[in-house]
């Protein structure tokens, strides 16, 4: 029998297994019951003191707990536990016998140096003094451990460990747009014949006070804290912010010979990816949107697709004032007419987001999507913004046929990476 090529000659690439945590919950079938039924899982932050900051809630995935807590621990038992459920979905490998590469999303936290605090108190004061409050948290004696040592690609080979992947287990982080550049290394891996299946993880478990500090200092943060559960609203004119968020997303790729020759059940095709990198600004992306629209247009391409193809948009959708501004600018300008016909909707909206993870866990929930034919809606949308004129899935879920998703993911720095995700094979 021939082998399953795209119309590029590339071995097709296939979803057998996905698994997820985030706020919601964990396992696939509480998040899409609650991301549905249009439920928040943001909420008042009780792991630390709160008291001197601006942004005082999150979506913290409070239920899973390690101790002594660390978030490097906790993105690592985040990123187990999706594992195990993705791996148990697809059937292949299990603990210490997984039969090909991994690549991992994960936050680059920093290593403890001795003279942290020092240094930091001789740093003039602000309205915010980010030491002060640092020192107050550990000097407590309550998260002596927080700043634990550890090197970068600690997580991902204590992960290769449990889970036997094969080959060197494979670091990244590309800001926010990591789980989707996760998930496009496994395709590209599998398209060069280089394995049959890949195990893509992206995790994030740094709701911790220097995180939601330094972001609070970029005023990146929403400050909206009451009722937190409002305080994400993407697309919406009276926006302020994100909400940080923890979680994970794991999914087994493999291509689609190798999948069918084992009997696996195929929950979805990766069609495309695209990623394109700006240098604009560190934190902010170029104000003519080029570099996002580029990433959207090699998606479409790497796909062999056109624009009016894809039947529904789950957006980076941040709810910051300039990314949802940003975003609609790249997908107008690829879309064109087309713009206003497409569902649009931002996970971010319930769960928060998940930074690092948030390509992954978004990819889960288009191919859910897919699944159910029922685009999850972007709650908290009260006053829609007429600067951007979007069909956003206002605050109830929507069913659609939906036969193709793009899920985009906008990054700090310019890190643009998107996905496309589609139901059967072209």
């Amino acid at each position: 029998m021939a082998a399953a090529r795209d119309k590029f000659g590339r071995p097709i690439v296939v979803v057998t297994g996905m698994g997820i945590v985030t706020s919601l919950g964990a396992g696939k079938a509480d998040n899409w019951k609650r991301l549905t039924a249009g439920e928040s899982g943001i909420k008042t932050v009780t792991r630390f003191p709160i008291d001197s900051l601006k942004t005082t809630m999150a979506g913290a995935v409070d239920f899973v707990t390690v101790d002594p807590f660390s978030s490097t621990s906790l993105s690592q038992r985040l990123a187990e536990i999706a594992t195990e459920e993705a791996l148990a979905q697809a059937g292949i490998g299990s603990k210490g016998d997984f039969p090909g590469p991994m690549f991992l999303a994960v936050a680059p936290i920093e290593t403890e140096w001795p003279q942290r605090l020092e240094v930091a108190r001789a740093v003039p004061k602000t309205d915010f003094n980010i030491i002060d409050y640092l020192a107050t948290c550990s000097e407590g004696g309550r998260f002596t451990h927080f700043h634990r040592r550890f090197t970068f690609g600690s997580v991902a080979l204590n992960l290769a460990e449990t889970f036997g992947t094969k080959g060197s287990p494979i670091s990244l982080s590309t800001a926010c747009a990591s789980g989707a550049t996760a998930i496009q290394l496994g395709v590209e891996a599998i398209r060069r014949g280089e394995t049959d299946a890949a195990l893509c993880v992206a995790t994030d478990g740094s709701v911790n006070p220097e995180a939601m500090v330094r972001f609070s200092l970029l005023s990146a943060l929403s400050t909206q804290n009451d009722p937190p559960q409002a305080a994400s609203k993407p697309f919406s004119k009276n926006r302020d912010g994100f909400v940080m968020a923890e979680g994970a997303g794991a999914l087994v790729l493999e291509s689609y010979d190798a999948a069918i020759a084992r009997g696996a059940r195929i929950l979805g095709v990766v069609a495309g990816c695209g990623e394109l990198t700006d240098s604009f600004h560190r934190t902010r992306s170029a104000p003519d949107g080029k570099p996002a629209i580029g990433c959207v247009r090699k998606t479409l391409a790497d796909a062999g697709m056109e624009p009016h193809q894809i039947d529904h948009i789950n957006a980076h959708g941040t709810s910051t004032p300039e990314n949802d501004k940003m975003e609609y600018l790249a997908t107008s300008a690829v879309f064109g007419e087309h713009t206003a016909k497409i569902p649009v909707s931002s996970n971010k909206s319930m769960v928060g987001h998940t930074i690092s993870a948030a390509g992954a866990v978004e990819a889960i929930f288009s191919l859910l999507t897919l699944e159910h034919q029922r685009i999850p809606p972007t709650i908290n949308y009260e006053v829609p913004d007429p600067a951007i004129p979007f069909d956003v899935v206002g605050n109830k879920a929507r069913d659609a046929k939906v036969t193709a998703v793009m899920s985009n993911s906008f990054g700090f720095g310019g890190q643009n990476a998107s996905l496309i995700l589609t139901r059967e094979p072209a």
